[in-house]
């Protein structure tokens, strides 16, 4: 009796802790299991490169949403905004692709404007702004192509 207790100790102290791995994972990771509470807008860019799912949007550098989807619409990119709800974004609102640092992540920064009408689940930004590609920027200098 006294074997099957401490077995059954080690037991539960294992999956204990095996959940909690897994918790801490899953939080540091920024992944959510049950999808989170967003609304999304969509953005169109002519190009997007080097911008993934899950990539930070901010507001003045306070982030408020993650990239959702990427996908190709009419020869445009088609960018799904997931933003926290109490993040009220006018429909002037613009767009626009930048990088953390010199060749850090991409993410999508948000420049408020002065409209108060609000942007609601499954509207568009129209205003938006692609990211600059540094290769074709330093091939035209290279190569002397540069206006």
């Amino acid at each position: 009796m006294k074997k099957f207790n401490l077995e059954m100790s080690v037991g539960v102290f294992m999956l204990v802790g095996l959940l909690a791995i897994a918790y801490l994972t899953l939080n540091l990771g920024g992944l959510e299991l049950f999808g989170g509470d967003y609304y999304r807008v969509h953005a169109g860019f002519d190009s997007v490169s080097g911008l993934k799912a899950g990539a930070r949007v901010e507001i003045a550098g306070v982030p408020v949403g993650k990239v959702g989807r990427i996908s190709l619409v009419d020869d445009r990119a088609d960018v799904v905004l997931a933003l926290k709800p109490e993040v009220k974004i006018g429909s002037d609102v613009f767009a626009s692709i930048k990088t953390q640092g010199i060749i850090g992540d991409k993410f999508v920064l948000l420049t408020p404007g002065m409209e108060e009408d609000y942007l609601k689940d499954g509207d568009e930004i129209t205003e938006t702004e692609s990211a600059v590609d540094l290769e074709a920027l330093i091939s035209k200098y290279v190569f002397g192509k540069v206006d």
